[in-house]
């Protein structure tokens, strides 16, 4: 176990201007998933540089892995402890006049993933000035492709979890819904799972002023669009939060012309794998039910996306403790479900740990967007917390 540094806090701050540097850098040449080759070269440079160990690339494509080995002894058997930051950016025009702004048209760190790097490189370097703290092995995992791609799922593929076999793993988001200054970690399940469908109605088509004639897929639709929401409101558990949300529906084009097809796709949300499969089941029989009934055909697609995030509680009690001693006890709090979803989540059913958030919002500076708005920006400062925390907990 760690030994508590009373001076990491002051070595921490004094390496704020060089993440910030770093975090402004990253920024700017925002990569998307899959993509992030400038990125991940920045990042085994840097690792490179700091002495880390066993520096592994073109990992799931563009994921990169190091070791860094404590050099205490240990009486017992040593511990691999994974520590992971998400690289990708994401497909949004930056709206922000700063003179850090994405310098790549159509493409943005809207959600964080620059300062996610930079804390675990900041905690890279603070780990590796400390070897002689602890006994055991850290493994960093940069991971590419968590907005939609399933890098996580890709990365877990590749192996990562094993040589060294990982026994423990941390995580964390800067959260612009919570101020700078706190720190959230919850035990159990922190954020929903995230599911999605398509379902292309096949009709006929006619003129509109002669519905008898056809089979009309945007009625189909608009039946199908109403009765999913009573798989929350009539046979969910109340006490059990879900989300059925059809977000698009296309259909036609003329005023006066019944279109063939209609296309709908929507997304559900979870906290258990048994809800999730039993919601997606009852949503597939109802949709194909509604279509028998109503002489459409339909093609339906349910995808499986990330799972939820579920924290050991014991982990998530070492990282209370670990934020209690950087923003006091009173703001390292346990924090609400979130109701969004992150592949993190991967890595947490296969191995116990815990992803946490650390608050970058600043009302008073007007840094108060949220994630995936073309106006995300955070308050700098919540990178020296990350990194104090991070390296407190591992």
């Amino acid at each position: 176990m760690t030994v508590a540094d009373p001076a990491l806090h002051a070595a921490v701050d004094e390496i704020l201007p060089g993440l910030v540097a770093d975090r402004r850098y990253l920024h700017q040449h925002p990569e998307l998933g899959f993509q992030e080759t400038k990125t991940a070269a920045f990042v085994a440079a840097r690792l490179r540089a700091l002495g880390c160990e066993d520096v592994r690339t073109g990992i799931a494509k563009t994921g990169v892995t190091a070791l860094i080995r404590g050099s205490a002894t240990s009486a017992g058997q040593t511990k691999t402890v994974m520590v992971r930051a998400d690289m990708d950016a994401l497909p949004i025009d930056e709206e922000n006049d700063v003179d850090y702004r994405s310098t790549v048209p159509g493409t943005m760190h809207a959600c964080g993933h620059d300062a996610h790097v930079t804390i675990l490189l900041g905690t890279a370097r603070m780990l590796t000035e400390r070897r002689d703290r602890f006994a055991g092995t850290v493994k960093l995992l940069f991971q590419p492709g968590e907005e939609g791609y399933g890098g996580a799922k890709a990365m877990v593929d590749a192996g990562v979890l094993d040589d060294p076999k990982v026994d423990a793993t941390f995580g964390l988001h800067i959260w612009q819904g919570a101020d700078v200054g706190t720190v959230w970690a919850r035990p159990g399940t922190a954020m929903v799972g995230s599911d999605g469908f398509q379902v292309t109605i096949q009709g006929k088509g006619g003129h509109g002023a002669r519905p008898q004639s056809t089979i009309d897929p945007v009625a189909v639709g608009a039946e199908i669009v109403t009765a999913v929401q009573t798989l929350v409101s009539r046979e969910s558990d109340p006490t059990l939060p879900a989300v059925v949300s059809i977000c698009a529906f296309n259909a036609g084009e003329a005023a006066n012309v019944i279109p063939d097809t209609a296309v709908l796709r929507g997304t559900t949300r979870t906290v258990a794998r048994w809800q999730r499969e039993e919601l997606s089941q009852r949503l597939q029989d109802l949709i194909r039910g509604i279509a028998t009934a109503m002489r459409a055909e339909i093609e339906l697609t349910f995808t499986f996306g990330a799972p939820p995030v579920v924290n050991d509680p014991a982990m998530t009690a070492i990282v209370r403790a670990a934020a209690a001693e950087v923003v006091g006890l009173e703001n390292a709090i346990e924090g609400p479900l979130q109701v969004v979803s992150e592949d993190y989540s991967e890595f947490l059913e296969r191995v116990p740990g815990c992803f946490f958030f650390v608050g970058s919002r600043n009302q008073d500076r007007g840094l108060i967007w949220g994630h995936h708005h073309p106006r995300f920006d955070v308050d700098e400062n919540a990178l020296a917390i990350g990194v104090e925390t991070m390296t407190r907990t591992v």
